[in-house]
């Protein structure tokens, strides 16, 4: 029982096997400890700017290490008691709440996926006039408009629906991928079928008019809507569009049981080319301070999957008194106006210079000037007194999609890597901005993605330096034979074994843990390399930031293939020819060493005790790299490595290879 006399909403509990955990990091600890002790006393008299930078990765690493421990030191895991909501509130008492979708490209995030997206948050369990739902649309498409118009109609259909069958996932499109006819109930088994070719034909009528790449004059009429686009120049020229496709205070906005229904928001924010739009951070600023039905009454942030307070992302201050004026706030929904006044009233607040001279963007709501901005955002949050907690429940409560390809991942992760080191490099560093609000362990648990960038040195020294040293003869590792091999032995194995363990326990297989081992060295050997790249060019004034989209569709082959777990190459990059080409140097290595020991014969014994760790990386290395190989000389489907990515990678392996030896 809770001080006020209720039950307590929730609960917080510390996470199991804390003894293992920390006892594993000890060891880890320990293990390093006698590393770094090799390495400074048997520093070697020749070839030791090698040995040194050896040194410097592992130790990199190592400080990497135990920034991941201090964040992991004490997790706890929260649960919730919703029965006891209504226990305690009134339904007039619930805050209203807003949830804001984005979309950027049709031809990346299909339409069909946005709505069936919008469709699936319009159905919580919610207050339906306490629910408003946007739609963000950074691209500007009336293809994107038509598919919400289609979505607020259906939407008349898939709500009751959802409250009477207690629909989960509440996502047309994945309910219906994953759930079976009802057989039991004849009537329910109809009413299934009746829903389910409704959604068909909405979705037929949407990807229909996709692929044309424009509505139709005769689509166009059903909607004065339409008449907006008429203004429209480009996707980056173009006026605000706002448009209330259900307008939550009208008592006609009702299902077909005649409930009612939520509101819905299409929005667009003015773009100028001579005016930076700030991407998506932009656009939900429109959303936030735009005085819609809500407005007008009323953790880590990573982007999506996140709830937050209306009051914390207009920039006010936690305190003491604030919190028991929120306790004291009543919801009002009456809101003055109609919804078409309301409209023309809101477009000028996406216009895309109405923040200019003021805090939006900088004191208030999502950020500007940054790549991640979700992350520079809810830093933000967190050094005014904010706090945020972490809830995973059973029921997943946000799905989304990300890249099926491994260039679309990479690129994904270069844009968040460069975007967490410039937040490291800027006034926004955690250990500056986030004083005196934020505790040091917070404060470090964000250098875990700010450090995402450096990475790259320390891991691409250990994947090329040791196989270049194997061509050249130059031991790195303690002989096999020596017990100061033992330290190295298990400070690697033991640690790859902890993450296997934590993968599966999570819930992961054993062939998901490794590909998540090559993802880990790619991304670090790519994304990362030419995220520091690219900051230090912008830095230096030779290029400017760009905002990458990532598709989020995939043709049939290419899906069939994520879904069997085959790596997508298909295309030109210059992250595959670095990729390539460390592949194959690695493996020349291999191949150089192999062929020595067949050659001298006698002195394969001694060779393996000097070079055996060196071998046994390089073993290592060419495992991870099994997908990269197969992709250019054995896979002939349309996903596997591009020719002139193969011709460039052998050609580059070779001349590296030659210069190495000689």
């Amino acid at each position: 029982m809770g001080k006020n006399g209720y039950l307590p909403l929730f609960e917080t509990k510390p996470a199991g096997g804390l003894v293992f955990f920390r006892s594993y990091a000890a060891s880890i600890f320990i293990g390093i400890c006698f590393i770094c002790f090799h390495r400074v006393s048997y520093f070697p008299v020749t070839e030791r700017w090698v040995w040194v930078g050896m040194f410097v990765a592992e130790l990199w690493f190592s400080f990497y290490f135990f920034i991941t421990v201090i964040v992991k030191w004490n997790p706890v895991f929260r649960s919730t008691f919703k029965d006891r909501l209504s226990s305690r509130f009134e339904e007039e008492e619930l805050p209203g709440v807003d949830i804001f979708v984005c979309t950027a490209d049709p031809r990346l995030e299909p339409p069909t996926m946005v709505v069936s997206t919008v469709l699936s948050v319009m159905a919580y369990d919610y207050p339906p006039h306490k629910l408003s739902v946007y739609l963000s649309d950074d691209g500007c498409s009336d293809l994107t408009f038509y598919a919400l118009l289609e979505a607020s109609g259906f939407a008349q259909l898939w709500l009751p629906f959802c409250r009477k069958l207690k629909v989960e996932p509440t996502s047309p499109e994945a309910y219906f991928q994953t759930t079976p006819e009802p057989v039991d109930d004849v009537f329910m088994a109809n009413e299934w079928l009746i829903i389910k070719k409704s959604y068909e034909d909405m979705k037929n009528r949407i990807e229909s008019i996709t692929s044309l790449g424009k509505v139709p004059a005769y689509r166009r009429k059903e909607h004065n809507g339409f008449d907006e686009w008429d203004f429209v120049l480009s996707p980056h020229h173009h006026p605000s569009i706002l448009q209330i496709l259900i307008d939550g205070r009208d008592p006609n906005a009702i299902d077909i049981e005649g409930k009612a229904l939520p509101t819905l928001v299409y929005l667009a924010r003015e773009k100028r080319p001579q005016i930076h739009h700030n991407f998506k951070a932009g656009a939900l600023n429109a959303l936030l301070e735009l005085a819609g039905f809500d407005g007008n009454g009323g953790p880590c942030y990573v982007g999506t999957g996140c709830v937050h307070r209306r009051e914390s992302l207009s920039g006010m201050k936690y305190s003491e008194e604030l919190a028991v004026e929120l306790k004291a706030m009543k919801y009002d929904k009456k809101i003055i106006g109609s919804a078409s006044f309301n409209e023309e009233d809101c477009k000028a607040l996406a216009s895309c210079t109405y923040e200019e001279n003021t805090p939006w963007g900088k004191e208030k709501g999502v950020k500007y000037e940054s790549l991640v901005e979700d992350v520079l955002t809810g830093m933000s949050i967190q050094s005014k007194g904010w706090r945020s907690v972490f809830f995973n429940p059973q029921r997943e409560a946000f799905l989304g999609m990300g890249p099926t390809t491994l260039l679309d991942t990479l690129v994904q992760h270069k844009r968040w890597g460069e975007g967490e080191l410039q937040i490291l490099l800027s006034k926004h560093c955690p250990f500056v901005y986030g004083r005196p609000n934020m505790p040091l362990k917070l404060q470090l648990s964000y250098c875990i993605y700010n450090l995402w960038a450096p990475n790259c040195f320390a891991t691409l020294y250990y994947v090329f330096v040791p196989s270049f040293c194997l061509f050249r003869g130059i031991s790195l590792f303690p002989k096999i034979s020596s017990s100061w091999g033992i330290p190295y032995l298990y400070v690697i194995f033991v640690h790859r074994v902890h993450s296997l363990v934590e993968y599966v326990w999570l819930g992961g297989t054993v062939r998901g843990w490794l590909n998540e081992q090559r993802m880990w060295m790619f991304k670090r050997t790519t994304s990362y390399l030419f995220a520091a790249i690219d900051h230090m060019l912008k830095l230096f004034g030779f290029s400017k930031s760009a905002f990458a989209i990532t598709g989020k569709v995939a043709d049939d082959d290419v899906h069939r293939r994520y879904e069997q777990e085959i790596m997508e190459f298909g295309t030109w990059s210059p992250m595959f020819t670095v990729l390539a080409t460390l592949a194959l140097f690695n493996l020349l290595g291999l191949i150089a060493v192999v062929t020595n020991n067949v050659a001298i014969g006698d002195a394969r014994m001694k060779i393996f005790d000097v070079f055996g760790f060196q071998i046994l990386l390089c073993y290592v290395l060419v495992f991870i790299n099994l997908p990269i190989y197969q992709g250019m000389f054995f896979r002939k489907d349309s996903g596997k490595m591009p020719a002139s990515v193969t011709l460039q990678s052998v050609a580059f392996a070779l001349l590296a290879s030659t210069l190495t030896i000689y």
